[in-house]
This record gives C-alpha cells, sequence and structure tokens, in this order.
C-alpha cells in the first residue's frame, strides 16, 4: 500500500440533518492482497457496536476489505458476497464481536426495509458491516466508519488493480483525538 498525502483531518461532512464531526484519510491500495491487509488494519480499531459502510462499484473491493476485516476480527466462517442471502453474521473464535456482514445492494429503501434484519439488535454485541449502505443505515449509529473504494484513474492496464481507499471516521467516536490518531496510525503503517 502506497500513501497518498494521508493525514488525518477534522472536517465537518455536511449530512442532511446538518453538519455532523468527520476524520478522514485517504490511501492508494495496489493489490487485493492490500486491500485485505487494509481490512485487517482496520479491523484492529473496531470493537462491539462499531458500523462500517462500504461504498464502490461493483468489484471495486467491498468484499475483499471485508474478507480482511473478518481475518481480523477473528471469526469463523469464509467471508463471502452475501448479495443473494442478503445478511451473514460470521462468530468470533477469539472472544470478540462477531461480524455482521450485509449486502444492501439488491434493497431500495432505507432504514425501514432493512428492519427485518434486526441490525439494530445486533448492532451493540458485533461489528456491522454494510455494503451499499448509502442512505439506507446510516440512522443505526452516530458513529461509524464510511469506506468509499474507487478505481484509480490512468491506463488501465497498469492501474486495474489500484484503488484510492478514502476512510472517513463520523461522529464522536473518530473525531477524538485518540480515533483519529488510531485511524491515521492503522493506514499508515
Amino acid at each position: 500500500m502506497e500513501e497518498v498525502p494521508l493525514e488525518a483531518q477534522r472536517s465537518q461532512a455536511a449530512e442532511a440533518g446538518g453538519a455532523e464531526p468527520a476524520a478522514e484519510t485517504r490511501i492508494t491500495v495496489d493489490s487485493p492482497d492490500a486491500m485485505q491487509e487494509l481490512g485487517r488494519r482496520i479491523a484492529g480499531l473496531l470493537r462491539p457496536g462499531d458500523l462500517v459502510l462500504l461504498t464502490g462499484e461493483l468489484g471495486a473491493g467491498k468484499t475483499t476489505l471485508t474478507r480482511g476485516l473478518g481475518e481480523g476480527l477473528g471469526v469463523r466462517g469464509a467471508v463471502t458476497s452475501p448479495t443473494f442471502v442478503i445478511a451473514r453474521v460470521h462468530p468470533s473464535l477469539t472472544g470478540g464481536p462477531a461480524l455482521v456482514h450485509v449486502d444492501a445492494y439488491r434493497l431500495g429503501g432505507g432504514l425501514e426495509e432493512m428492519e427485518d434484519l434486526d441490525l439494530d439488535v445486533s448492532l451493540p454485541e458485533s461489528v456491522v458491516v454494510v455494503e451499499w449502505g448509502d442512505g439506507k443505515v446510516e440512522e443505526l449509529s452516530d458513529d461509524r466508519l464510511h469506506v468509499v473504494i474507487a478505481r484509480a484513474v490512468g491506463h488501465e492496464e497498469v492501474l486495474d488493480d489500484v484503488r484510492e481507499v478514502s476512510v472517513r471516521g463520523i461522529g464522536a467516536r473518530w473525531t477524538a483525538g485518540a480515533g483519529v490518531g488510531a485511524l491515521a496510525g492503522a493506514l499508515s503503517e
């Protein structure tokens, strides 16, 4: 992984309900293995009750990142795309939080449509990761990580596996000094 002006900064993220404090870090990832390693690094920061939203086009690396999160959290079962089952729960093998992996791609509505998944019940004792969750699950938590994965622009044959990843911590948990520092430190190693 290569650092792209890697700075953690305090900023105000304009959201529908007003401005929420946010800390953002950007990094370039050059392979699927590096994306999985990024997931392992982020997992080291996560604790029960954390919500992680993943955004990116099809094939961007959302599930690969989640696979790394699962490895870092020490959960049971192969982390694969839950597109057709909507959600999978991976219990911890180490006494840590379970990983609840949700794919909201086929769900059109907001949180109301996702109520049947009982994410609000799972969240306090689990780490909940939602692919395609923008505009659907933000109400679950004031504190969340929003990871945006974009293909790098350039010569396709050279940059095919290269991704620009933005990790934005939203809410007091991530904008407090320790949260900002931990986020930047974990991604810059």
